[in-house]
């Protein structure tokens, strides 16, 4: 069985005339005539534009590739014996008292009432679109918001002197909006690639904004070059040029703009420069993250070898930072090339079993070992608990790009056709969101006139939330664990043999075999 599909994809709005071939993923009859729908035929006619998903600033997207071990091939355990956390006591041990909360940090801890923050929401138009939703979402949540890379640098009011940005509107809404709504648990994040350091926006986010929490970034999950948008004209093409990005094709070569001129090309790439990582380096960035008023450093990194993730854990521990963050392959993003996606990295359930294994060797030794979380293509509460129990005591939250996002985008479509269907009608907008989202009543009850404000989009973020933390209760409740310290590997099975061998995790036939034998006398040969 093919584990990706070559040569066609929803993503790339691609697909084949008649059943492509296994490997080639060409049809096995390529018609001379056939106006040619596939990503081949497709890139015949528009070339590069079709190595990305489309359209541009309107979707996410996540591989299609079928890996051969995901979380799926793990199922949780349930027992009816006690209860840990809580006195087992039937009156007391009850779902709701399930306690999901966490902490994570070394001297300037930060609070979560749910164990996950947001993918990074760069400088795809997408993550600007749906920011204020985003934002105010986290904080009601109480969760961890993560800025992306290039916001300062796509700005386009952005007032930058000498190579170094001193004022960023953009940015400024992105860390107000979530300070205006903050309720005392979680947290932002500003990221920083290559680009953003060599603007400053570490020392003017810290200095300037009272950014508390910085990212630096080696990388992500669904790709291995640095972060890339589309834009829509010349002259902003020019602009980031001019501010030192890679812009492809070039808009300042005059054949280009004759030809953008003729509308032969439509649109222009962004790309930003690979960082390029260095231990000292690495230590001294940290180090002046702190001197310039960082209470929490952290690192972002991706689906790259098992010798660079040896490298990041070694890294952070050694300047003892607040959090690593590892992301699989497979999981999503706002604008990666195609087929990278799918055929780049290693997947999210093997990285995390090779973090398990690197983080507890370190920890064996009595070295550091920084809070951990993992990313990669997770979307529901089984999820999280598989992803906390595969990497337990290590991984203590989890990042969720797509699936937040999805909840975000759900709520303002929802809201933008109530808002219409209200002003036909000549009726109250609240008491049509109170109808139709479940958790309305629930913020209008804490928030008050300032519930008005609340954008749909955050109440569907906030809604979404709330389903996984009653799901991750009842999971949690199921296994007689009533604090999220207590989840442990023993918590998993292995449905299939790989899966065992890839995790160290038990093979379902094969669990509890100690224990088995004491009951009964018995063990399966």
């Amino acid at each position: 069985m093919a584990l990706s599909n070559p040569n066609r994809s929803a993503a790339t709005q691609t697909k084949t005339r008649v059943q492509p071939a296994p490997i080639s993923g060409i049809c096995v009859t390529c018609l001379d005539g056939c106006p040619g729908p596939c990503e081949i035929g497709r890139s015949a006619i528009r070339g590069r534009e079709v190595l990305y998903p489309s359209p541009f600033g309107k979707v996410t997207a996540g591989a299609d590739k079928d890996y051969p071990v995901d979380f799926s091939h793990f199922n949780i355990h349930g027992t009816c014996v006690g209860a840990q956390g809580v006195e087992p006591d039937p009156d007391k041990a009850i779902f709701p008292a399930v306690d999901v909360s966490v902490q994570v940090g070394t001297t300037h801890k930060v609070e979560l009432s749910f164990p996950c923050f947001t993918g990074a929401l760069g400088s795809t138009e997408i993550a600007r679109v749906h920011w204020e939703s985003m934002a105010v979402g986290a904080a009601i949540s109480g969760i961890i918001l993560v800025c992306g890379e290039n916001v300062c640098g796509m700005d386009p009011q952005a007032e930058i002197k000498k190579g170094r940005v001193v004022k960023s509107p953009e940015m400024i809404r992105r860390v107000q909006t979530f300070k205006d709504w903050y309720q005392g648990k979680g947290d932002i994040i500003v990221q920083a690639n290559v680009e953003d350091t060599r603007l400053g926006v570490p020392e003017y986010v810290i200095e300037k904004l009272g950014v508390e929490f910085f990212e630096l970034k080696w990388g992500q999950g669904a790709k291995n070059i640095g972060g890339e948008v589309k834009l829509p004209t010349l002259e902003r093409a020019k602009q980031l040029k001019e501010r030192g990005y890679i812009v492809l094709p070039n808009p300042l070569d005059k054949v280009t703009q004759e030809v953008y001129k003729a509308r032969g090309i439509k649109e222009f790439e962004r790309h930003s420069r690979l960082g390029m990582v260095d231990e000292e380096d690495f230590y001294r960035t940290v180090e002046h993250l702190r001197k310039v008023g960082a209470k929490r450093v952290s690192l972002k990194t991706g689906a790259y070898r098992p010798a660079d993730l040896a490298r990041a854990l070694k890294f952070a521990s050694q300047a003892r930072i607040d959090l690593l963050t590892v992301d699989g392959a497979g999981g999503g993003t706002g604008m990666s090339p195609w087929r990278m996606m799918n055929e780049w990295g290693i997947p999210t359930v093997y990285i995390e079993c090779l973090l398990y294994e690197y983080a507890h060797h370190l920890a064996q030794k009595g070295e550091f070992v920084p809070d951990l979380a993992i990313a990669g293509g997770l979307s529901l509460e089984d999820h999280v608990y598989k992803a906390l129990a595969l990497g337990a005591p290590y991984v203590k939250l989890v990042c969720m790009g797509r699936s937040i996002m999805t909840a975000a985008m759900v709520g303002n479509t929802e809201g933008k056709k109530l808002a219409t269907k209200c002003a036909e009608e000549e009726r109250n907008l609240t008491e049509a969101l109170l109808e139709t989202f479940a958790e309305a009543g629930t913020l209008k009850a804490r928030f008050g006139k300032d519930f008005e404000r609340i954008p749909p989009g955050a109440i569907g973020m906030y809604s979404y939330i709330s389903r996984m933390t009653q799901g991750l209760q009842q999971f949690m409740a199921g296994i007689r664990k009533f604090k999220l310290s207590l989840i442990s590997r023993d918590d998993l099975c292995a449905l299939t043999e790989e899966a065992a061998k890839v995790s160290g995790i038990p093979y379902v036939m094969d669990a509890d075999a100690e224990d088995v034998e004491k009951i009964l006398g018995y063990r399966r040969r």
